[in-house]
């Protein structure tokens, strides 16, 4: 279920591999608390209505209430980088953010994953390792798994 917050922005962060995002709640009422609550340590789907980045995954790291506020902080990979640079003439702001949790875990949120290799020759047609697996054998080997 999603929840839809308003919040003020109150700080990104630069770090060597990721982003820090900090938002504030105001007052003693936090809507969605119930959902929001169960979300830190997890993969959130974060979306950002004024920038206008669409969804972004970020690590919900902590919620940390108190009388006056209620602070959320993220971590955002650097991946990202060309949504997040979207969403710093927002720090400070008052902004709309809808969170959603992700079916992904922290574990695949940090792994580094690598690419196909490819070469691409001089008419722009794109070479792939004759050992690369093709759809072809990811149809092939799903028949297999459907029939043991």
């Amino acid at each position: 279920m999603a929840a839809k917050l308003n919040v003020l922005f109150k700080k990104i962060q630069k770090d060597d591999k990721k982003e820090v995002l900090m938002f504030h709640v105001q007052g003693d009422d936090l809507p969605h608390a119930d959902e929001l609550l169960k979300m830190p340590g997890s993969i959130t789907m974060l979306n950002m209505e004024e920038a206008e980045v669409g969804e972004i995954g970020a690590e919900f790291v902590s919620i940390q209430r108190d009388h006056k506020k209620t602070v959320l902080k993220f971590h955002i990979k650097r991946d990202t980088e060309s949504k997040v640079n979207k969403l710093y003439p927002f720090a400070g702001s008052n902004v709309s953010i809808t969170l959603q949790p992700s079916q992904m875990s922290i574990e695949e949120f940090y792994e580094e994953r690598e690419g196909i290799e490819y070469t691409v020759d001089g008419s722009g047609n794109v070479e792939v390792n004759d050992n690369q697996m093709n759809m072809d054998d990811v149809e092939s080997e799903a028949k297999l798994q459907r029939v043991k």
